[in-house]
């Protein structure tokens, strides 16, 4: 259908439990035969330090360990993408233009730290670190060995709250003499956030080799954690393996990782504006945009962009396009973010009032940073697409909502 009608497509490769995150739906449990391993070797599921286990995405601890009935997870999600290239050949670079490869929980590099599930994680908590499996408390002891600390090999940080504390709540988080910045807490931190950007190595390893010379670009989405991030450890981000805090950049290290791999890097939260979000918890979703472009910029990499939340509005629209042409500093030049993901297609988007500003944005959007037509010019370009439209997008609403 896409190809008849000339679009294009981002397929997303999903390793992941889709149910349980932020605009979830649905329901759609890992694979059965994926799920009887993890129910036998609990290990293979992301753990917390109280022992409860996250069966959304096997650990990345066990990535290169034969334990799904003889492969690695990864092996398993090679065959995965390597079937999908073979399956759809004759579309890939044409059609299909972009593969985007699932990395974790809700298809993002990160831990799954905010879990709302169960009602686990209410926002705005600062989460809990994610590594208290064998597998990854092995992996930590290793590491403590050869910093010539073994003492530190233990365990994880266990001062460091519950899901839905905040910064100053916890010893290990709180601005001052909080264990995020004595020797032992930044020995932790890099070796937490290390372990996810190994992950995202050997992923995109595979992703590149497959589809190599198919024309398809690859990316890699990135989780948009803007709650506490006006305070000093940035708790929020480092429970979801973001080594940022007030006094060290953690998206540099994942921009340059994608550079490597001449990957897309892709990021939420576009659409927020500081003012809208909760301000005692020192939410900053336009400074953390700003940041992340600046990493990318300077890492090379292309960035691309959608919105966390479902929004209609003018305003959300007006902030998309503010941040769409990343106008950071000097040497922004003529750079802008090379594609945006709207979300989301349901009954509400096809709303006359909705359709109508939505059908302007795009517009706009096409343009790039340097259309000067004002909002009122471009809207009434787009009242004839929108009379002619009316019929298909009535018919499109009404689908949507059986």
């Amino acid at each position: 259908m896409a190809h008849k009608h000339g679009l294009k497509v981002q397929a997303v490769m999903s390793f992941h439990q889709c149910g349980g995150n932020v605009g979830d739906s649905v329901t759609i449990p890992l694979p059965k035969w994926v799920l009887e391993e993890m129910h036998k070797d609990q290990d293979l599921a992301y753990t917390d330090q109280w022992g409860r286990r996250n069966f959304e995405y096997v650990s990345l601890s066990a990535d290169t360990l034969p334990v799904l009935k003889g492969r690695t997870p990864v092996q398993c999600y090679a065959d995965f993408m390597r079937a999908f290239r073979d399956q759809f050949k004759g579309l890939l670079g044409d059609t299909i233009v972009e593969i985007q490869v699932g990395m974790g929980p809700a298809g993002e590099l990160r831990y799954p730290s905010y879990p709302e599930q169960d009602g686990t994680w209410r926002f705005p908590g600062i989460g809990a670190f994610q590594c208290f499996d064998k597998y990854m408390i092995s992996s930590l002891k290793a590491a403590a060995e050869a910093a010539g600390k073994p003492e530190w090999g233990h365990s994880g940080p266990t001062d460091a709250g519950h899901y839905n504390n905040w910064p100053e709540d916890t010893q290990f988080f709180r601005k001052e003499g909080g264990g995020w910045s004595s020797p032992y807490g930044e020995f932790f931190l890099t070796w937490y956030s290390q372990m996810l950007l190994d992950h995202g190595e050997r992923i995109l390893s595979s992703a590149t080799s497959i589809f190599k010379d198919t024309g398809v670009k690859i990316s890699v989405k990135i989780a948009g954690i803007h709650w506490h991030y006006g305070t000093r450890s940035h708790a929020p981000e480092l429970t979801a393996g973001y080594y940022n805090t007030r006094f060290r950049d953690g998206y540099l290290p994942i921009a340059q990782m994608l550079a490597r791999h001449g990957a897309i890097f892709n990021f939420t939260c576009i659409e927020m504006r500081d003012h809208e979000q909760p301000q005692d918890a020192l939410c900053a979703p336009e400074k953390l945009v700003r940041q992340v472009a600046l990493a990318t910029q300077e890492a090379q990499v292309p960035l691309a962009g959608e919105n966390a939340l479902p929004r209609y509005d003018e305003s959300a629209h007006e902030q998309i396009l503010n941040a769409s042409a990343l106008n950071v500093d000097e040497n922004s030049g003529d750079r802008e973010m090379c594609a945006f993901t709207y979300l989301r297609m349901n009954p509400d988007l096809f709303h006359p009032d909705n359709w109508r500003k939505f059908v302007g944005f795009v517009k706009k959007m096409k343009e790039g940073k340097d259309a000067n037509k004002c909002w009122e010019e471009v809207e009434r370009e787009a009242e004839h697409f929108v009379h002619v439209t009316q019929p298909l997008v009535q018919e499109a609403a009404v689908a949507l909502m059986h």
